[in-house]
C-alpha cells in the first residue's frame, strides 16, 4: 500500500516514504507494527505540498503493546503538530505515478505507469518537478495503486 500525496487539487499515490528516514534517525523509539503483509511499514502517511512546502498532514498506523496492537495518527508521533507537521527532515526524489498500468511488478514501487510525476525536495522544500511519460497501457488497464484505495486510510 502506498502513502499519498495531496498536490494540486490532486490525491495520488506517493512511491516513496518520506516519513522512513526520520523515524530511523530522529524518532528510533517509535516503531510501527504491520497490520498485513500488504503494510510492512505498519503505517500509510498522507502528505499535502503547500506553497512549494511538504507537510504530513494525516497519519494512521499501528504499534504493538505486548499483544495488544493499538492504533496511532499524527498526534502520537508529533503531539505539537497534530493537524500537520513541515517535513524539514526530508530530502529527496518522490514518485507519483499515473494513469493506466503498463507493467505489473509484484512488490515495491516497481510497477510501471503510464506517466511519473517526479517531485525534487531538499530539507522540505520543492526544488522541482518533471513528468517522465513511459508510454500507453492497454485499453481497461487498471489505474494508480488500487489495494491502497480498499483501506479507507
Amino acid at each position: 500500500m502506498t502513502e499519498h500525496l495531496i498536490y494540486k487539487e490532486e490525491k495520488l499515490s506517493l512511491c516513496e516514504e518520506p516519513l522512513r528516514n526520520y523515524l530511523q534517525t530522529i524518532r528510533k523509539d517509535f516503531k510501527f507494527q504491520a497490520p498485513s503483509t500488504a503494510l510492512w511499514r505498519g503505517y500509510i502517511g498522507t502528505w499535502s505540498i503547500e506553497k512549494g512546502r511538504l507537510y504530513l498532514i494525516k497519519l494512521r498506523g499501528f504499534v504493538s503493546e505486548s499483544e495488544v496492537r493499538e492504533e496511532v495518527g499524527l498526534k502520537d508521533l508529533f503531539p505539537d503538530f497534530p493537524d500537520g507537521v513541515f517535513a524539514h527532515w526530508y530530502t529527496g526524489e518522490m514518485r507519483c505515478p499515473k494513469g493506466g498500468l503498463i507493467d505489473y511488478v509484484h512488490g515495491g514501487y516497481a510497477s510501471t505507469y503510464e506517466q511519473d510525476l517526479f517531485i525534487n525536495v531538499e530539507k522540505g522544500v520543492v526544488l522541482s518537478e518533471r513528468v517522465v511519460e513511459n508510454g500507453k497501457a492497454e485499453p481497461g488497464a487498471p489505474h494508480g495503486y488500487h489495494q491502497a484505495a480498499r483501506y479507507d486510510f
